[in-house]
């Protein structure tokens, strides 16, 4: 557990899943990306799906950072990228910490693609086509651009969004949207970090007090292999502009001693990084 502010942090792993390597690291060769990434035999390399849960405990204020890839997937998706989604993993996180749906307060949507948010939502019981919100009390805090984008994404990113994970959200009043670049966080001891290179208004919050700041990294670095500033994935819209995004965070590691919080990393939750090298690498995993 880790405490920034009047938050107590905690790392919670919703699941698994597989993507292919190559998409995964773009123009990096497999000779050099495979050794820290090892592919399955279809060219798959594992990731988790890992959500931030921030209790502020004095407040009442109860904050997840995204939610996973959620279980609305048939055989024919969990064969194809290898989901480990059995039980309701985000749920039983949440219990741990005596806590149920109805307790989240707020829910930070870093984006909208399908295993980082399919988790906003789940079947209707008994109406297996229709979905309704999970987090039905929760604030839903998300960019602007973001939101118009999956509505109307690009050919390039187009199956990564599913209607059935935010439409119902938005139809229900929960979207609280950010504008532009530098707004403030209403959220007190967070900041946003609006990213644009991995899909348009993808919102990264920073956590932070006097003395530690916790950057949470979404698909802008998502895991600790994808540090080096060229190893940007294929799936990026603008790899060139994702390169530049990097390079403020890994500047500010250097300057802030800043940790990163990985989203995706199967075994790295958070890490100081070393940024004195040639390459960054990770210089002290930290427990959340």
């Amino acid at each position: 557990m880790l405490r920034i502010g009047p938050y107590e942090l905690h790392a919670i792993v919703t699941g698994r899943l597989r993507l292919d390597g190559g998409a995964m690291f773009g123009v990096v060769p497999k000779v050099l990306w495979g050794t820290r990434a090892p592919p399955d035999d279809r060219n798959r390399i594992q990731l988790a799906m890992r959500t931030l849960l921030a209790i502020d405990q004095s407040a009442g204020r109860v904050i997840l950072i995204d939610t996973g890839a959620g279980d609305k997937w048939d055989a024919d998706e969990i064969d194809r990228f290898a989901f480990e989604i059995e039980g309701d993993l985000l749920g039983a996180g949440l219990a741990s910490f005596g806590l149920g749906n109805d307790d989240v307060t707020d829910v930070i949507v870093t984006h909208l693609h399908f295993d980082h948010n399919g988790g906003l939502t789940v079947r209707e019981p008994g109406e297996p086509k229709r979905c309704r919100p999970r987090f039905r009390k929760a604030c839903h805090w998300v960019h602007q651009r973001q939101l118009d984008h999956a509505h109307s994404p690009a050919p390039k990113d187009r199956a990564s969004f599913l209607e059935r994970d935010f439409t119902p959200v938005q139809e229900a009043g929960l979207f609280e949207t950010v504008e532009g670049d530098a707004s403030a966080s209403p959220l007190p001891n967070v900041s946003w970090f609006v990213a644009d290179g991995h899909t348009p208004g993808q919102l990264l919050p920073r956590f932070h007090d006097d003395e530690v700041r916790l950057h949470y990294m979404g698909d802008l670095i998502p895991t600790a292999a994808h540090l080096p500033v060229p190893w940007i994935m294929a799936y990026d819209n603008e790899p060139l502009r994702t390169a530049g995004e990097k390079q403020r965070v890994l500047q500010e590691c250097g300057e802030q001693g800043l940790i990163l919080f990985f989203e995706h990393d199967p075994n790295v939750a958070a890490a100081r990084i070393d940024v004195s090298r040639t390459r960054p690498e990770v210089k002290e995993a930290i427990d959340v």
